[in-house]
């Protein structure tokens, strides 16, 4: 099943990811950091109105597998939470300590609330109807079995 351009607004496009270590040490050296318990978020002002994120999980965050599992997961958060990222910034994730068993829930759980207090802004895009029905629910995430 082929999808038009167009009727995508969730895909993580290439313009909207920090692509170069440059880009991405650039964002850690001047932006302003949030910590929490697993990840280190820094932000800083593009300008205009396009958003760019990077994530980087080093090998201290686990072996190949669970970095990858970790990295979908925060790419995944960035996706469905595009509004927790304002137009006009770069944002770059740092994973620090490796989830145990995480779940998209418990990435949401963690840094929503986080950003939040350190950035402002709501986190809810205006188009979803039903706060309770959030993707960010267990039924939603995926898990490893």
């Amino acid at each position: 099943m082929t999808v038009p351009r167009g009727s995508r607004p969730n895909r993580f496009a290439a313009g909207e990811r920090l692509r170069t270590d440059r880009e991405f040490r650039e964002v850690v050296r001047k932006g302003e950091r949030l910590t929490t318990s697993h990840y280190t978020v820094y932000r800083d002002s593009l300008g205009g109105g396009k958003r760019q994120v990077g994530v980087s999980a080093g090998k201290r965050a686990g072996g190949a597998v669970a970095r990858n599992r970790t990295k979908r997961l925060l790419r995944e958060f960035y996706r469905l939470h595009k509004d927790a990222f304002p137009a006009g910034t770069r944002t770059a994730i740092v994973v620090r300590v490796p989830p145990e068993g995480a779940v998209l829930s418990t990435v949401c759980a963690e840094l929503l609330p986080a950003m939040r207090r350190r950035w402002g802004g709501n986190g809810m895009n205006p188009e979803r109807k039903h706060p309770g029905n959030a993707p960010c629910s267990h039924e939603n995430s995926s898990s490893a079995s």
